[in-house]
């Protein structure tokens, strides 16, 4: 999620879909309605949301610091948004593997790391039991530290009255040997039966269309992950060495725009979900 790019040149826009409001579509007879959503970890501005809504049903939104930023300009930012008419994807900064290695007791600072991230939530009105995602940066096998962080992070949001969600990579690592391992199924399956909302991440082309959307918008499981309740399938800048497939759909400087904001500069990550509000915050 780290977008530090500035953005330059021609721009070229993901296509708008053929159905009216923001991007939105029927699937199949089987599938649920999917809409579109964006994130960033800057916020966009005020003046700007009018125009993001003409394309977009709901916004990510940063309880912390965002990764690589010094500040997080997205606090009480939610009232605004919630009027504007956004849905929203409430997110919280994990931590890295290097600074859990440094620690002795990695589940404890992710109860730490859980009180906070619920009272960020509570001080910015979200009700109770809004999903706030963990955001988890790096991807293949969670070494035990790390999955020691992020189930106790997870279970004291969900005993605290939230509901705890995680945005982990939907793409396969290599471990060597012909073993790959994709970090959302592996912390699914070592999860013990907690109960935690999954968005992946799986910006390569395909399954992704890069940034430039169908006219008929795709349900997360086409991510690949079945499970999966939000796929982020665009980032910006575009990862070269995942998303090199996706070269002709994203603007020249690498970054991923959208049509009603065309000349305002605003990069942005594209996702799609099968609610309007995934993390219910409205």
């Amino acid at each position: 999620m780290k977008k530090s790019a500035v953005a330059i040149g021609m721009m070229v826009m993901f296509v708008r879909l053929g159905c009216s409001g923001p991007l939105c579509t029927q699937t199949t007879a089987t599938e649920t309605k999917s809409y579109v959503g964006f994130d960033r970890n800057d916020y966009p501005g005020d003046d700007n949301l009018p125009a993001l809504r003409q394309d977009f049903s709901f916004a990510g939104y940063w309880l912390n610091v965002p990764p690589g930023a010094k500040s997080n300009s997205w606090v009480g930012k939610r009232d605004v948004l919630r009027k504007t008419g956004f849905g929203f994807l409430v997110l919280f900064n994990g931590r890295l593997d290097a600074e859990l290695r440094k620690t002795k007791d990695p589940a404890r600072l992710g109860r730490e790391d859980a009180i906070s991230a619920v009272g960020a939530a509570q001080h910015e009105d979200f009700p109770a039991h809004t999903v706030i995602f963990l955001d988890v940066e790096e991807g293949g096998r969670m070494l035990p530290e790390q999955k020691a962080y992020i189930y106790a992070w997870v279970d004291h949001v969900n005993e605290a009255g939230f509901r705890a969600g995680v945005y982990c990579s939907g793409i396969a690592a290599k471990e060597g040997g012909g073993v790959e391992v994709i970090t959302a199924q592996d912390l699914r399956q070592n999860a013990n039966g907690r109960s935690i909302v999954y968005w992946v991440v799986n910006d390569a082309c395909p399954p992704s269309p890069g940034c430039a959307l169908p006219k008929e918008v795709p349900p997360p499981s086409r991510s690949g992950i079945d499970f999966a309740e939000v796929w982020q399938l665009a980032q910006s800048p575009k990862r070269r060495d995942v998303a090199s497939g996706c070269h002709a759909t994203y603007d020249r400087d690498g970054n991923c725009y959208a049509p009603a904001t065309q000349g305002r500069h605003l990069f942005l990550d594209l996702n799609v979900a099968a609610s309007e509000d995934p993390s219910g915050g409205r």
